[in-house]
């Protein structure tokens, strides 16, 4: 199987994992059809749109394939009529949302170093591509983007962008090792969740009661 050929699986599969995510958020807000499709549509594409005109791929894929669209779309329908059979509509969109985000993150990377951007700003188009399709679908849902709280999500994905610059700066850019580099993010961010793990913030100290005044 060749590069080309694993960047597209992995490409489609992460648009339908994110649009089941967002069309699960989405149905949880109990949104109409429409609504449901559009939401899975903007999580599953906004990532791989931004991604593709960083690196002057235009039109984006998004656009240029109808693979994409077709994709997304379909995927977030089948969750609206099939949203009954899914138990624990969270658990699912947060365990959905760990797998798109492995895999954006590993195919937004991986195109940007093929795009010929220096391994550092591949790095942060990867991570950018990965948490842009949450970051659209938690602002379509009324909810406080997830990469805004102290959860480890973007991290996540800085974390498994730059193990794939080192998977190809050594020439191990393969299937299996890009696989491994998308597991590698799914299971930081679900062990995350579980332990609670967080990134520090900033401890505000209370004002000091009973200080003097200049000249007091």
């Amino acid at each position: 199987m060749t590069t080309s050929t694993v960047l597209l699986v992995a490409d489609l599969t992460g648009v339908a994992v994110f649009a089941a995510s967002g069309a699960s958020a989405a149905v949880a807000k109990r949104l109409d059809l429409f609504g449901v499709v559009f939401v899975g549509v903007v999580a599953a594409l906004g990532g791989g749109i931004f991604r593709d005109l960083v690196i002057d791929e235009v039109p984006p894929l998004a656009f240029a394939d109808w693979r994409y669209a077709v994709t997304a779309a379909a995927t977030a329908a089948a969750v609206f009529w099939l949203h009954p059979q899914l138990a624990r509509l969270r658990t699912t969109v947060l365990l959905l949302d760990a797998a798109g985000l492995g895999l954006f993150t590993v195919t937004g990377t991986l195109k940007a170093l093929d795009a010929h951007v220096p391994a550092v700003g591949a790095c942060m188009i990867g991570m950018l591509t990965a948490i842009g399709g949450g970051l659209g679908r938690d602002l379509l849902t009324g909810e406080i983007p997830v990469v805004l709280r102290r959860e480890i999500y973007a991290l996540a994905a800085l974390a498994g962008s730059i193990m794939v610059a080192l998977l190809s700066a050594y020439g191990q850019a393969h299937a299996a090792g890009l696989i491994l580099a998308a597991a590698f993010v799914f299971v930081l961010r679900v062990i995350s969740l579980r332990r609670r793990w967080s990134a520090p913030v900033a401890t505000l100290r209370p004002p000091r009661t009973g200080a003097r005044g200049p000249g007091g």
